[in-house]
């Protein structure tokens, strides 16, 4: 909900630096790192073998992330030093989402986060990877056809497995 408001209410003025994006990046970074603690932390609760799978899950993903909202602090005009100390706090509150999580465990059934977590990577898989893959232009000319056909096909076949692993590790386990 967080990022349809946003796409709503944009603000465009020009201001004279780039520091709003920053903080509006680390404010973002910051809710998404607290789900996802409490996602994970309501994994281990349920069982320590699916809290390992789901923080190895948030890992794969949080490294690339991480590392992309540096960037874009840097490229907003922070010095690297800034970027990387504010960085790291917002990544502070993957960890209180898991002690949430655990803390309120006794007095809740945390089992909700774990289908709420899949969820979440659902909604990302469909509303920013899904439309960035197939929005491709790396090819121009019509005579490219076969090019953009054979890619969309590896796109479809790595989707396509990706959804039969996803089922083996639920009939397997």
């Amino acid at each position: 909900m967080l990022e349809q408001w946003l796409r709503w209410h944009h603000c465009h003025r020009v201001t004279g630096g780039h520091e709003p994006l920053g903080y509006l990046i680390l404010l973002a970074d910051g809710v998404h790192n607290l789900i996802g603690g409490l996602a994970v932390g309501g994994a281990f609760v349920v069982d320590i073998r699916l809290g390992v799978v789901t923080w190895m899950v948030a890992a794969a993903h949080e490294v690339p992330q991480e590392l992309g909202d540096f960037g874009i602090l840097v490229h907003s005009g922070w010095n690297p030093r800034k970027a990387l100390a504010y960085n790291f706090a917002s990544a502070l509150t993957f960890l209180v989402g898991g002690l949430v999580a655990y803390a309120v465990s006794n007095q809740f059934d945390v089992a909700f986060l774990v289908p709420f977590a899949a969820g979440n990577f659902v909604y990302i898989a469909a509303a920013d990877l899904i439309p960035q893959i197939t929005a491709t232009d790396r090819y121009r000319v019509p005579a490219d056809l076969v090019l953009v056909t054979r890619d969309k096909m590896e796109q479809s076949a790595a989707f396509g497995l990706g959804l039969a692993v996803l089922l083996a590790s639920t009939l397997l386990t």
